[in-house]
């Protein structure tokens, strides 16, 4: 019955509603930021950040173990100091921004591996690095559904000057005394959904679920107010066929949820009606003259 393995595990179990509710919270938040991110050409600085989260995830657990509090509060500090380092480092010297991430991006797994190494066991690693959306506990859920709460209400009320800021920042930097501000509070946005992530997809998955779905989105639509919806109701879709299928045949469920965004990409390529490979060798039509 299709039931049973559509609804049911949601019905019976409840690690599996509390592993939709969490994993849900971050897909409706981090997905338009993805599609900001790619407006940007930002695509590898989340992917970068990602990996600077886990340093200071690592020291809050050599401190504290697995304890959510030190690791979140250590994985936000250590993503805001290496997005701060990464822009000074290309602003006042020779390096260009993306050689400037990938030294703090493999600086940064490197140090959060050995770190996590030094006091714990390989299934310690594993967590980090991979998550554990079946465990997320109480105060794991409400971090999750504050942070994306808070997200989507600095979306909404920033709106106009996020859009401007990524299409005409000299523009908006012209006509408003807050111009500055915005692309450090976007990066922040971006550095606070990561670390919320990492608790149920880890530091290597989590960017995933903000960027594959964003990407699927922009190829079916060139309206920003459209492809934010779009990314967010996509990412929803491969949380629930990752949590799914990772229930039914036992795969790890952070890299299930990642493959099934990698699915709506990979047809979205093809079929995508704002840039798919279908779309593109459409032949256009001539105006009759």
């Amino acid at each position: 019955m299709l039931t049973d393995v559509f609804i049911s595990p949601f019905v019976d179990y409840e690690f599996m509603r509390r592993a939709l509710v969490g994993s849900l919270a971050l897909a409706v938040s981090g997905a338009p930021l993805g599609v900001f991110l790619i407006l940007r050409r930002m695509s590898l600085a989340g992917d970068a950040l990602s990996h600077a989260v886990l340093p200071g995830a690592a020291i809050g657990y050599l401190v504290a173990g697995l304890s959510l509090p030190a690791m979140t509060f250590g994985g936000l500090v250590a993503g805001l100091v290496v997005a701060i380092a990464t822009g000074a480092a290309s602003r006042f010297t020779t390096l260009r921004e993306d050689a400037s991430l990938a030294a703090f991006y493999l600086v940064s797994l490197a140090l959060g591996v050995t770190l996590v190494s030094l006091k714990g066991s390989s299934v310690d690693l594993l967590h980090v690095l991979f998550g554990s959306v079946f465990g997320l506990d109480d105060a794991a859920l409400f971090m999750l559904a504050g942070v994306s709460t808070l997200t989507l209400l600095t979306l909404a009320i920033f709106y106009r000057a996020l859009v401007l800021d990524t299409l005409d920042p000299l523009f908006l930097r012209q006509t408003s005394r807050f111009g500055e501000f915005i692309p450090f509070l976007f990066l922040g946005l971006v550095v606070l959904n990561l670390v919320a992530g990492f608790q149920a997809l880890g530091t290597l998955m989590a960017v995933g679920l903000i960027m594959l779905p964003a990407a699927a989105a922009r190829l079916w639509t060139h309206e920003l107010s459209a492809a934010l919806p779009l990314a967010a109701g996509v990412a929803s879709l491969c949380v629930y066929a990752g949590l799914v299928f990772s229930n039914e045949t036992g795969a790890p469920t952070g890299p299930a949820i990642i493959l099934a965004a990698g699915l709506c990409y990979f047809a979205s390529l093809v079929f995508g009606r704002a840039g798919g490979v279908l779309r593109l060798k459409r032949p256009r039509r001539h105006l009759a003259g």
